[in-house]
């Protein structure tokens, strides 16, 4: 695990192993590909993306495969951040973005109290661009404003198997692409003890 403060909030980056990308792809195209599945799991009108499908997984998918291995890393993360053990660690919710061509996040924040996105399938090329800056497809954390020694955004370049770990209030941003295919990732929301996150708590 990387833990980054490039502008205060401290996030941290993960790589997951091969076996759960590969959970998490066949349980998606499984439900793609059931009319039934797809629209019960739609959570696309709860979502600020502008993109073409949003997936709710199921929590017994969730709980059974992944569970374990965010909440390891979650409390790796806070004891690195805090120097705190974390006991209370539960899911609000876990969706999958499927992004295309042209389509995009706009400026957003989470719910919950820690935030995470994870990258399953990423187009060739993603960013090519005959711009300098190569922003096409990526992602942009956002906190402040630039200042003298102070950059307010941190822009990460996914590839698949990247999960960033973040406070759910860091406002970020998923950047439309021009190339074909599809750009899948995952995202959640979780909650956490009190004490940990309430830095007023007495």
């Amino acid at each position: 695990m990387k833990v980054l403060s490039p502008f205060g909030p401290k996030i941290a980056i993960i790589k997951i192993p091969k076996k759960i990308i590969n959970l998490i792809n066949s349980e998606v195209d499984l439900i793609i590909n059931n009319s039934v599945r797809s629209k019960k799991n739609d959570y696309s009108k709860k979502l600020v993306g502008q993109v073409k499908q949003e997936i709710k997984l199921p929590n017994k998918f969730v709980n059974k495969y992944l569970m374990n291995f965010i909440r390891l890393n979650v409390k790796n993360y806070l004891k690195k951040c805090t120097k705190k053990k974390v006991n209370k660690i539960n899911m609000k919710s876990f969706w999958v973005v499927r992004q295309f061509k042209n389509e995009y996040n706009p400026v957003h924040f989470h719910s919950g109290n820690i935030s995470g996105v994870g990258y399953l399938k990423i187009p060739k090329n993603i960013t090519k661009s005959s711009k300098k800056l190569k922003t096409n497809g990526t992602i942009d954390f956002i906190h402040g404003s630039k200042s003298f020694l102070n950059n307010s955004l941190y822009n990460h370049n996914p590839k698949v198997g990247d999960m960033i770990i973040f406070p759910n209030y860091l406002m970020h941003t998923a950047y439309p692409f021009k190339r074909d295919g599809e750009r899948r990732s995952f995202s959640f929301n979780l909650d956490i003890d009190k004490k940990t996150f309430d830095v007023f708590y007495g």
